[in-house]
């Protein structure tokens, strides 16, 4: 697909949470392909050290802004489709984590922060996109993909992690959602479920993080498979083997396996 900007012919993608880890590489990995971008972080420097070092900077675009800022955010994705004539690829990458445990009152805040920035700013995300997207004539709409970033640890609750764990079982299940609203549109939903990837979130761990897969590898297989639309994806594939057994797992196993389960630092 052409677009206005010279030396610019992937697709029109516009991205959350670009400053950093999966975002970053996302971003360089669309920009390898000649994706013109609308990249969304708080980090004004960061954003602009980003941009600089892609192919063609001059065709991408920047936004700093906080995605729970929702005017703002439905302000610049009409920036960007007024710019650019539309979107082909939305994603909802934004997170933060931390643990976070119900017996204290002040981790209270921390909760509603993640979900706030997991799970409401993903709806923020595509909202502005879903009508523009499904006025487009249907080859057009079938090219088109809202992706969200789920996380194994929305499969079962993981101990420690009471708000990570819920956001990411919330994006999930909203993915879900809107994918079978959206099926007869031709629009694709696509949920990708990282494991453990190599980047700033998971270097804080403390603990064994099977599986550690480089941020570099994890974005090509993401921009695989979302352009292929698959419905979910668990990345790495060994993750995806873990994830179902977890599904299958009886409560009682289950909760005797994970009950001493190394948790997240609380305090960020």
């Amino acid at each position: 697909m052409a677009h206005s900007q010279a030396g610019a012919t992937g697709p029109r993608v516009f991205l959350t949470g670009a400053s950093s880890g999966i975002g970053m590489a996302l971003a360089r990995a669309y920009a390898q392909q000649g994706a013109v971008l609308g990249l969304v972080a708080r980090r004004v420097a960061e954003l602009e050290s980003l941009r600089a070092a892609l192919p063609n900077p001059g065709a991408h675009r920047i936004y700093a802004l906080d995605v729970t800022d929702h005017a703002a955010l439905q302000a610049v994705a009409g920036a960007f489709m007024e710019e650019f004539g539309g979107a082909d690829v939305v994603i909802a990458n934004a997170g933060i984590s931390q643990g976070t445990l119900t017996e204290y009152q002040e981790d209270l805040a921390a909760f509603e922060r993640i979900m706030a920035v997991n799970v409401t700013a993903a709806f923020a995300t595509f909202s502005p996109f879903v009508a523009r997207m499904k006025a487009l004539p249907e080859p057009q709409r079938r090219r088109c993909r809202l992706v969200g970033i789920g996380s194994v640890a929305g499969i079962r609750g993981l101990p420690g992690a009471e708000a990570y764990s819920a956001s990411k079982a919330a994006i999930i299940s909203y993915c879900e959602s809107l994918r079978v609203e959206l099926r007869t549109s031709g629009i694709k939903v696509v949920t990708i479920a990282p494991g453990y990837i190599d980047t700033p979130m998971t270097r804080i761990n403390h603990y064994r993080m099977p599986f550690l897969m480089p941020v570099e590898r994890f974005a090509e297989r993401a921009l695989q498979s979302i352009a292929a639309g698959v419905s979910y994806r668990v990345i790495p594939w060994q993750m995806g083997v873990v994830a179902k057994l977890l599904r299958m797992a009886p409560n009682w196993l289950y909760d005797m396996v994970f009950a001493r389960a190394p948790h997240k630092k609380r305090n960020l």
